[in-house]
């Protein structure tokens, strides 16, 4: 089994997360405080199903954890920060506080 994964990504969900990207970014500015579920492992950080804001992807990359963090598991429970926006892959960045 690989130790790495993409989240289940369809085109209908590319779609729906273009849709609803403005108001993504209306509901998870910048500071806001999120929880979600690891759909994703990459070398590079997790990818994150946010509670509550089903058409958004976070992203937490490497760089955005502590020195000696370990990426945490698919299925796992995180909480942290949004940090910023990626306008180009309508990813929301975040900065993990726990998990």
């Amino acid at each position: 089994m690989n130790d790495y994964s993409w989240p289940e990504d369809g085109q209908r969900s590319a779609e729906r997360r273009c849709v609803a990207w403005s108001a993504t970014v209306r509901t998870l500015p910048v500071g806001a405080p999120i929880a979600g579920e690891v759909i994703g492992r990459q070398p590079f950080g997790v990818f994150i199903r946010i509670d509550g804001v089903p058409d958004a992807v976070g992203l937490a990359e490497i760089t955005a954890m502590p020195l000696d963090a370990v990426l945490p598991p698919l299925g796992f429970r995180v909480a942290g920060v949004v940090t910023s926006h990626a306008e180009h892959n309508r990813q929301v960045k975040v900065r993990l506080d726990n998990w």
